[in-house]
C-alpha cells in the first residue's frame, strides 16, 4: 500500500508540474525516475524493491503491453504506405547497425562474451519517443521528422523482441534447466501474432452483428476490453503478449477507425499511467550500488551508445534521403532507450545466463542516462524548430496557422 501512496503522490506532483515541464527541460518521466530512486532503500527507505521482486516484472510487463497496444492503435496503414521509405531505412539499416556496434563496444569495453554482448545490443536497440515527447508531439516540428521517429519507435520494439528471446536462449542455460528451446520461442511468437490478429477480427464481427452494437458513451471501452482479454489469453496460452499487443492494436485500428478515434484519449491516459508506474519501479532499482557495480569501461560504453552509436547508425541509414540536414541530426540524436529495453533487460536478468547481472547493470545505467539526456533536450530542440517557423512566416500571419496543415502521424502518439 505504501507503493500505491508513493505512486499517487508522484502522479499528483507530475500533473501539477506538467505545465512547467512542457515549457522547460524538466521532464515528467524524469520526475518518476527520480521519485522511485528517492523512496527506495538507498535513500528514504519507503519501499523495498529488488530486481527479482514480482512487482518489477508485473509492472514492466503491463506497461510494455499497454504501450505496444496503443502504439498499434496509432498505426495508419494508408499513411505508412505513402511514407514508408525513411522509416524503413531506419529500421532496416540503422537498427541492425546500432545492434552490431553496441555488441562490439560491449565486448571490448565491458568484457562480456560475444553472445551476451549481442544480447545487450538487441536489448538497447529499440527506441522510445515518450522520453522525447516535445519532438514527436509538437506540430511546429516538421512532419517528416515526427513521422520518422514515431514509426521507427513504434515498430522496433517488436522487431527486437524475437532477437532478444533467441539470444537469451542461446546465451546459456537458465537456472535449473536446459533453457528454452528456439522452437518454443518461435511457437510463442507465432501464437502471439495469431491471437493479435484473430481476436480483433472476432470483435469487429461481433460489433457488426445486427442485434449488437456499442453505445457511443461506452465505445472507448471496446478496445480496452479487447486488450484485457488478449493479455489474459496470452498468459494462459503462453503466447508472446508483446507481439500480440502491437498486432492487435494495428488490426483493430484498421478494421474500426471509429473505435480507434474513440479509444485514443482513454488509451493514451492508460498508457501514461502504466509508463509512470514502470518508471517509478525502475527508478527504485537505480541504487548507488548498481551504479558502483559498473566498471569505467561500462560507463564509456554507455556514453558511446548514446552519443555515437545511435547518431552514427541512423545518419548512415539516411544517406541519400531528402530529409534536411538539421532534421537528420535531430532524428539521429533522439534514440532514447525506453520501456521495451527495461522489460527486455529484466528478461535477461531473470534468464539465469552466466553474465546476466553484469549485462543488466550496463543496460539499466544506459537507460537511466538516456532518459536524462533525451528528456532534458527535447524542449530546447523543439523550440529551435518553432523559431525557424516564425522567421519564415510573413507579417500578419499567426505561427499556429503555419503548422495546422501537417499530415497526421503514422506511428505512436506522445504526450
Amino acid at each position: 500500500m505504501v507503493l500505491v501512496v508513493v505512486f499517487g503522490v508522484a502522479l499528483l506532483v507530475a500533473v501539477l508540474l506538467s505545465g512547467l515541464a512542457a515549457r522547460t527541460v524538466l521532464s515528467t518521466s524524469f520526475l518518476f525516475l527520480v521519485g522511485g530512486a528517492l523512496v527506495s532503500d538507498s535513500f528514504l527507505g519507503l519501499i523495498h524493491i529488488t530486481p527479482d521482486s514480482e512487482i518489477v516484472s508485473v509492472t514492466a510487463d503491463l506497461a510494455l503491453f499497454a504501450v505496444l497496444f496503443t502504439d498499434g492503435m496509432h498505426i495508419s496503414l494508408p499513411s505508412l504506405r505513402a511514407n514508408w521509405r525513411n522509416p524503413a531505412r531506419a529500421l532496416g539499416l540503422g537498427m541492425p547497425l546500432a545492434f552490431v556496434l553496441m555488441a562490439l563496444v560491449t565486448h571490448v569495453l565491458v568484457g562480456l562474451d560475444w553472445m551476451t554482448s549481442f544480447l545487450v545490443g538487441a536489448v538497447l536497440a529499440p527506441t522510445d519517443p515518450v522520453f522525447a515527447s516535445a519532438i514527436v508531439g509538437r506540430r511546429e516540428v516538421p512532419a517528416k521528422l515526427r513521422q520518422l521517429l514515431n514509426v521507427e519507435s513504434g515498430i522496433n520494439d517488436g522487431l527486437a523482441l524475437p532477437v532478444v528471446l533467441v539470444l537469451t536462449a542461446a546465451a546459456g542455460p537458465t537456472a535449473g534447466d536446459a533453457g528454452t528451446p528456439l522452437a518454443t520461442i518461435g511457437l510463442e511468437l507465432l501464437l502471439g501474432l495469431a491471437l493479435g490478429v484473430v481476436l480483433p477480427l472476432v470483435v469487429s464481427q461481433l460489433v457488426r452483428f445486427r442485434p449488437l452494437g456499442a453505445e457511443p458513451r461506452l465505445q472507448p471501452l471496446l478496445p480496452l476490453a479487447t486488450g484485457i482479454i488478449l493479455y489474459a489469453a496470452c498468459h494462459i496460452t503462453h503466447a508472446n503478449p508483446y507481439l500480440a499487443a502491437f498486432s492487435a492494436g494495428a488490426v483493430l485500428a484498421h478494421l474500426s477507425p471509429e473505435a480507434r478515434a474513440s479509444f485514443e484519449p482513454l488509451g493514451e491516459a492508460f498508457a501514461e499511467l502504466a509508463k509512470f508506474a514502470a518508471l517509478l519501479v525502475f527508478g527504485a532499482l537505480l541504487t548507488p550500488a548498481l551504479f558502483s557495480d559498473l566498471s569505467w569501461g561500462g560507463y564509456v560504453a554507455v556514453i558511446v551508445a548514446i552519443v555515437l552509436i545511435r547518431p552514427v547508425s541512423l545518419l548512415l541509414s539516411l544517406i541519400g534521403t531528402r530529409i534536411p540536414r538539421k532534421e537528420r541530426l535531430v532524428a539521429a540524436w533522439f534514440g532514447p532507450k525506453g520501456f521495451a529495453s527495461v522489460v527486455y533487460g529484466l528478461l535477461v536478468l531473470q534468464s539465469g545466463i552466466p553474465q546476466a547481472e553484469k549485462a543488466f547493470t550496463l543496460i539499466a545505467v544506459c537507460i537511466a542516462f538516456s532518459i536524462i539526456a533525451h528528456s532534458s533536450t527535447d524542449v530546447p530542440i523543439a523550440r529551435a524548430f518553432d523559431v525557424d517557423d516564425l522567421v519564415g512566416i510573413p507579417d500578419g500571419e499567426d505561427a499556429a496557422n503555419s503548422t495546422t496543415t501537417s499530415p497526421p502521424l503514422a506511428g505512436t502518439g506522445a504526450t
